[in-house]
């Protein structure tokens, strides 16, 4: 098997996520003994808001592309950023290294374009549902991105950096996601994305009305199945 190389720790409550979900996939494909080689850079994640807060893409650019290089280094065969805000910066970490970044909105892409939805109703952070670089992305596949008010835009990022990113998981806060879904399924999207790696521990398919696509399981699947490649391969040969 190939090794996976995590930047996780961001927030580390998702990075478990990720762990559970590669290791499942690949014992269920493989056999039950069966585990992923992983290496992982965990940051302090306070270190990492502060750059946000304060625009220090750049600083977070190297911070995050040391720690890549790092990972190469140490025998990883592919890099995952385990979070999607963090892909703000993903060409930048990909020009550290070498080997290739497994990107969130890809993986999220494929498993969009197979259902014939086109229509993603985006709940993330602040960041990632008003910049740019992530429905960008998306629209390379030709999906719409539909994203909440502003108002409500504000009220998703603060529940997940105040509560999701604590481990802190409301009754509350479920139903004013659910409310804020609702808006989107008004609005046109015809599926909702968990474009946080967070949002999965309080949002789920049957809360909603729609499909629900979370990003973090499909972009931990996609790791899986990189690392696999070659076993499946010769296993089905």
């Amino acid at each position: 098997m190939k090794t996976i190389g995590l930047l996780g720790g961001m927030s580390w409550e998702s990075t478990a996520t990720y762990y559970r979900v590669i290791n499942e996939r690949v014992r269920d494909a493989l056999g039950p003994l069966h585990s992923a080689p992983l290496i992982m850079h965990s940051f302090n994640f306070q270190q990492v808001v502060d750059m946000q807060k304060a625009g220090d893409w750049d600083g977070a650019s190297e911070l995050l592309g040391k720690a890549a290089k790092g990972l190469q280094d140490a025998g990883a065969d592919t890099v995952l950023i385990c979070t999607n805000t963090m892909h703000i910066i993903a060409e930048q970490v990909q020009s550290h290294i070498d080997i290739p970044l497994l990107h969130i909105a890809d993986s999220l892409a494929v498993k969009m374009r197979r259902s014939g939805l086109k229509a993603a109703g985006l709940l993330g952070t602040q960041f990632t549902m008003e910049q740019p670089f992530y429905a960008d992305r998306l629209k390379n596949y030709h999906l719409e991105v539909v994203v909440p008010e502003e108002a409500e835009r504000k009220m998703v990022h603060q529940i997940i950096f105040e509560e999701l990113c604590c481990g802190v998981i409301k009754d509350s806060s479920k139903r004013v996601y659910q409310e804020i879904i609702a808006q989107l399924e008004s609005k046109g999207a015809d599926s909702i994305v968990l474009g946080c790696t967070e949002i999965g521990l309080l949002i789920r398919e049957e809360d909603c009305t729609l499909p629900v696509f979370d990003t973090a399981i499909f972009h931990a699947e996609a790791a899986a199945d990189f690392c696999m490649e070659e076993c499946l391969g010769q296993k089905n040969g």
